[in-house]
């Protein structure tokens, strides 16, 4: 069988993204509830910092306009496991119904078969709210402009989506081995709340967790320090590129291994 090239899988999603889209506007009033509904959680993660920087002008040596910069910084890098990866959180359905045996016998990638099914067009809302966070706070830190810096931001950007991907990949793919794996996920997706903070204000032993065991201080911290504070940039922030790819890589190897060893009979 011919090997597949990238301008084909790129064709092929640019189809089934259009049915998905036209799917869903076939449903516009879900839409716009739902689209609203994420752009009020946003605003009200918006209004707690607010709250708590009333009262304490600084955390851990971060002001509240860095602060808040992660914050938007974390809402842009969480965009694309929300768009391009939701249908993780149906695999289970799938698997434990049989039906998951339909994506084995296409002649494309099981992989990305499964997740372009659904693109979640409400993380279109979240990646708004997100950049106008982090342009705000930008804006009033100062921080200069340039197109070097701006290549910086989106390449940093990308690697912290990469760890999220991988973590909800992980999460999903124990259902091809383990029942009642519901819960895996919404810890998994739980962690994203504490991707905001910067890693300093944890101590030391949660601090090594969430950076090598569970590495959500790559969604935000240790990406958004090469922005921040490029005068003192940690070794981590330089390597997370590398650090992001292999992760999400081994994540990939991981749910292929359970999808490729998945037999249909269901559970």
């Amino acid at each position: 069988m011919k090997k597949k090239n990238a301008g084909f899988y790129l064709k092929i999603y640019g189809k089934i993204l259009a049915q998905d889209l036209k799917s869903k506007m076939s449903y516009r009033a879900d839409f716009i509830i739902s689209t609203i509904g994420m752009i009020f959680t946003n605003i009200s993660g918006f209004i707690s910092f607010w709250i708590l920087f009333k009262n304490f002008p600084s955390i851990a040596g971060w002001s509240y306009h860095e602060m808040l910069f992660l914050y938007g910084f974390s809402l842009v890098a969480l965009t694309p496991v929300q768009c391009l990866f939701d249908n993780n959180w149906n695999l289970r359905g799938y698997v434990y119904s049989g039906d998951f045996i339909k994506y084995c016998f296409r002649p494309i990638n099981i992989f990305f078969y499964y997740m372009s099914e659904v693109f979640d067009i409400k993380g279109l809302g979240q990646l708004a709210f997100g950049l106008g966070t982090i342009i705000y706070s930008w804006n009033r830190m100062g921080l200069d402009v340039s197109v070097l810096i701006i290549l910086k931001m989106i390449l940093f950007l990308i690697t912290a989506s990469l760890f999220m991907i991988a973590l909800m990949n992980l999460a999903a793919s124990t259902c091809f081995w383990m029942i009642n794996t519901g819960y895996v996920m919404v810890i998994a997706f739980k962690f994203k709340d504490y991707s905001r903070y910067p890693g300093t204000i944890f101590n030391p032993v949660f601090r090594f967790i969430f950076t090598f065991i569970i590495p959500i201080t790559f969604i935000a911290y240790y990406p958004s320090l090469v922005i921040l504070r490029p005068d003192a940039v940690p070794a981590l922030s330089w390597l997370s590129p590398v650090i992001g790819c292999l992760f999400f890589y081994l994540s990939y190897k991981v749910w292929m291994k359970g999808a490729t060893g998945y037999n249909g009979t269901g559970s």
